[in-house]
C-alpha cells in the first residue's frame, strides 16, 4: 500500500511540474500575440497613411513588372 501511495504521489508531483511548464508556456504565447497584435496594428495603420499620402498611385507590390 505504502509503495502504491508513493506511486501516486510522483505521479502528482510530476504532473503538477508539467501543468506549472505549461503554464509558463502559455504565459509567454500571450505576450508575444499581444506584442505581434499591437505591431501589426500600428503596420496597418502605417499603411493606410501611405496609400492615402499617395494620391491614389497603385502600389509598387500590385504593379506588373516593367518587362510585362
Amino acid at each position: 500500500m505504502q509503495e502504491r501511495m508513493e506511486r501516486a504521489e510522483e505521479q502528482i508531483a510530476y504532473l503538477t511540474r508539467t501543468v506549472d511548464e505549461l503554464s509558463d508556456v502559455v504565459a509567454r504565447q500571450e505576450a508575444e500575440i499581444t506584442r505581434l497584435a499591437r505591431r501589426l496594428g500600428m503596420l496597418i495603420e502605417r499603411e493606410a497613411e501611405r496609400e492615402a499620402e499617395g494620391g491614389g498611385t497603385i502600389p509598387l507590390a500590385d504593379q506588373r513588372p516593367p518587362h510585362w
